[in-house]
């Protein structure tokens, strides 16, 4: 099977849904959040915080192409990934990609704070704003779009892996 690649906004489920998903189809699962964590020896938003977000976005996408030789693998992208063209590139040609749709008003609810969060933003933005700027990227590199605001994880997880499945 080609790699799920799961991508969207944060706070949306990636990484809780992939894990679920991964263990359901018995696939790997790797978060790149995790790789720039592993690899840095820091948290996202002291790495965000310590050299700025265009330096974090080098980070991402040096973590999505770390992935090229993976088969069979849930791949949790980070918030920002989408704006690594090259990388989000890459891993469409190695699978299918998974847009994880929440509502605004469902992502203010879930994320109470995000600076601590780890999201690349430029200062003062809103999650109003960053909902605007990044939702159509998302949404030009999906293959297949779940809405998950009003879904459990396992409702989600059925709906992607029967869409996947089934084509």
């Amino acid at each position: 099977m080609k790699n799920i690649i799961l991508t969207g906004m944060p706070g949306c489920g990636k990484s809780t849904v992939g894990v679920v998903l991964a263990k359901t189809l018995g696939m790997r699962f790797i978060d790149t959040d995790l790789i720039i964590q592993q690899e840095q020896h820091d948290v996202l938003w002291h790495l965000i915080e310590r050299y700025g977000v265009k330096r974090f976005e080098e980070m991402e996408e040096e973590a999505l192409l770390s992935v090229m030789e993976t088969e069979d693998t849930v791949i949790a992208t980070g918030g920002s990934a989408v704006f690594c063209e090259r990388g989000m590139n890459f891993l469409k040609q190695a699978g299918v990609c998974v847009y994880l749709e929440v509502s605004c008003d469902e992502l203010k609810r879930r994320l109470s704070n995000i600076r601590t969060r780890g999201i690349a933003a430029a200062k003062g933005m809103t999650i109003e704003d960053i909902f605007k700027e990044r939702s159509p990227y998302y949404e030009k590199y999906a293959d297949v779009r779940v809405g998950c605001t009003a879904l459990g994880i396992e409702e989600i997880t059925e709906i992607i892996a029967d869409r996947v499945k089934n084509g």
